[in-house]
C-alpha cells in the first residue's frame, strides 16, 4: 500500500512539475509493456506504436493504469527514445530558405532524443514526453528542448452500469487529440514520423497542430461498453512567458476565450476485427499572432470552427497478416477578422473575412507477422483563394494565394522486436523504415506555385530514410 500510494504521488508531482518546467511521436514504450507485462504487439499494430489495438485503446482509455508485470522495471515509469534520419528532396531548397545548421539537401540529421514518464497506479496515469531535437522548423523556434506531448490522467476508474462497463476519466493535455485513442487524429496521425528538414504544404486545419504543445486542455470522458466514447472539455494556450520556457511556440494565435473540444465515436469489435466511425468538434477565438511568442487582438480576432469525420477498420486475424484502412475530413470555416484587418491596412486592399478550408487524409496498411509492413496515404488539401493567409513567397508561398496541395506517400517498415519472445523482451524496441512523398500539386499548384521562383511541386518530393529506437 505504502508502494502504491507513493508511486501516484511521484507521478502525480512529476506531472505537474513537467508541465511548469523552464525550459513528434511517443511510440510502443517499454515501461509501458513492463508495466502491463504485455509485448508491444498487444497493444500495438506492427509491434510499434503509435497505431493501438483494441488493446492499446482500452489501456490509453483506462489512464494508462493496466497492470500486470512483475518485477522492478514494471515499477519504474521511464522511458527513452532517439530517432534518426537521411532526408533527400527532389530538388534542393534555396541556400536562404534551408533549415538552419543543415544543406540545401542529402541531409543526415539526430531528429529527436526523447524522456518519457509513462505509467500509472491505481486510478492514476500519465504519458509525458520532453524532446530534445536540432531541427529549429519542428517547433518553429531555435530552443532545443521542448515539452512534448503530455497526457495526464489525473483519475480514471470503471463500474458497472447494468450489463455493460463504463470507464470515465478526466485528462489533462497539452494539444487537441494528444488524448484521443484513435490513429485517424492529428497528434497520433499517419505519417507517424516524417522529416523535419524537407518542405511541407503551408495550409493545415488549426486541429491537425496550431494549439499542439502551447496549450492547457482539460477534458472529461466516459466510454460506455467498450463502444460509446464521450469526451468534451476546452483549451486555452499558455502565456508566452510559459510557451518560451516550454521551448514552443504560438500557432495561429492566443485564446481570447476557452477553446470547446467536443469527440464522439462508436466502436465495433468482433473476431480480432474492429472498425469504428466518429466525429470532432473544435472551435477556437484567437487573437492573431503577429511573432512566435507575440500575438494582437487589438484590429479584431479570428475564429475557426474546425468539424472532423474519422472512420477506420482493423483486421487482426492471428498476428500473422495485419491489415488496417483509416480515414479523416476535416472541414474549416474561417472568420479572419483580425487577421484581414491587418492585411487590408498593410497593402491597401480590401478583402473579406470569410474563408474555409478543406482536409482529408486517407491511409491503408499491410503488416507480416507484425514484422514487415507497408503502409500507403494520401492527403489533400483544398479550398478558395485566401490572399489573407497564403501569400507569394520563396519556397513556402502560394503564387495563387490557395492552399491546395495533394501528396502520396508510401512506406515500408522492419520491425524486428517488439514480441513476447523479442531480444531484450521489454527493454527495447526498433523500428527502420523507407518513406517517399510525391507532390502533385503543392501551395495551390504546380509549376512555379510559389509565385517567386520557377518551383515546381514535385521539387518537394521527398525521400525519408528513418531509425526509431525505445527503450
Amino acid at each position: 500500500m505504502i508502494r502504491a500510494v507513493g508511486r501516484v504521488a511521484s507521478l502525480a508531482v512529476f506531472a505537474v512539475a513537467t508541465l511548469m518546467l523552464p525550459g513528434r511521436p511517443a511510440e510502443a514504450l517499454p515501461s509501458f509493456a513492463a508495466q502491463t507485462g504485455q509485448p508491444c504487439t498487444a497493444c500495438h499494430i506492427g509491434a510499434y506504436g503509435p497505431q493501438l489495438t483494441p488493446l492499446g485503446r482500452a489501456f490509453k482509455i483506462g489512464g494508462y493504469t493496466q497492470q500486470g508485470g512483475e518485477g522492478l522495471l514494471s515499477n519504474i515509469p521511464l522511458s527513452a527514445m532517439l530517432i534518426t534520419s537521411f532526408t533527400h528532396t527532389n530538388q534542393s531548397v534555396p541556400d536562404d530558405a534551408k533549415v538552419t545548421h543543415y544543406a540545401t539537401n542529402n541531409n543526415f540529421s539526430l531528429d529527436q532524443i526523447g524522456g518519457f514518464i509513462a505509467g500509472g497506479w491505481q486510478h492514476t496515469g500519465a504519458l509525458i514526453q520532453i524532446t530534445y531535437t536540432n531541427l529549429p522548423n519542428a517547433f518553429n523556434t531555435t530552443q532545443s528542448i521542448h515539452l512534448d506531448n503530455t497526457d495526464i490522467r489525473p483519475y480514471t476508474t470503471t463500474f458497472e452500469v447494468g450489463d455493460a462497463d463504463l470507464t470515465v476519466g478526466a485528462s489533462i493535455n497539452n494539444g487537441p487529440t494528444v488524448q484521443d485513442p484513435y490513429n485517424t487524429t492529428f497528434a497520433w496521425g499517419f505519417p507517424y514520423v516524417a522529416s523535419g528538414v524537407a518542405p511541407t504544404p503551408a495550409a493545415q486545419p488549426v486541429l491537425a497542430g496550431s494549439f499542439a504543445a502551447n496549450s492547457f486542455g482539460t477534458t472529461l470522458y466516459a466510454w460506455y461498453d467498450h463502444k460509446l466514447y464521450v469526451e468534451a472539455g476546452v483549451y486555452n494556450t499558455m502565456s508566452p512567458w510559459l510557451i518560451n520556457r516550454l521551448g514552443n511556440s504560438f500557432g495561429v494565435g492566443s485564446t481570447s476565450q476557452p477553446a470547446p473540444y467536443v469527440r464522439l465515436a462508436y466502436e465495433w469489435d468482433w473476431n480480432a476485427q474492429a472498425a469504428h466511425v466518429g466525429l470532432i468538434y473544435f472551435q477556437s477565438h484567437v487573437n492573431p499572432a503577429v511573432s512566435q511568442l507575440l500575438t494582437d487582438g487589438s484590429m479584431g480576432r479570428d475564429i475557426y470552427s474546425d468539424i472532423a469525420f474519422d472512420a477506420a477498420y482493423q483486421y487482426l486475424g492471428t498476428g500473422e497478416h495485419v491489415g488496417t484502412v483509416q480515414g479523416i475530413y476535416t472541414h474549416e470555416a474561417q472568420n479572419l477578422v483580425g487577421s484581414t484587418a491587418s492585411f487590408n491596412n498593410a497593402n491597401g486592399t480590401s478583402v473579406g473575412s470569410h474563408y474555409s478550408l478543406n482536409q482529408i487524409r486517407l491511409n491503408t496498411s499491410y503488416w507480416y507477422q507484425n514484422t514487415y509492413g507497408v503502409t500507403l496515404g494520401w492527403q489533400r488539401t483544398w479550398g478558395p483563394a485566401n490572399p489573407v493567409l497564403f501569400q507569394p513567397g520563396e519556397l513556402t508561398g502560394s503564387a495563387n494565394s490557395k492552399p491546395n496541395s495533394n501528396a502520396f506517400i508510401i512506406e515500408a517498415d522492419w520491425v524486428p522486436f517488439g514480441k513476447a519472445d523479442s531480444w531484450l523482451q521489454p527493454l527495447a524496441n526498433l523500428k527502420l523504415g523507407i518513406q517517399y512523398t510525391a507532390y502533385t500539386q503543392f501551395n495551390g499548384g504546380n509549376s512555379g506555385y510559389d509565385g517567386v521562383t520557377n518551383r515546381g511541386a514535385s521539387a518537394n518530393n521527398t525521400l525519408f530514410l528513418f531509425g526509431w529506437l525505445t527503450f
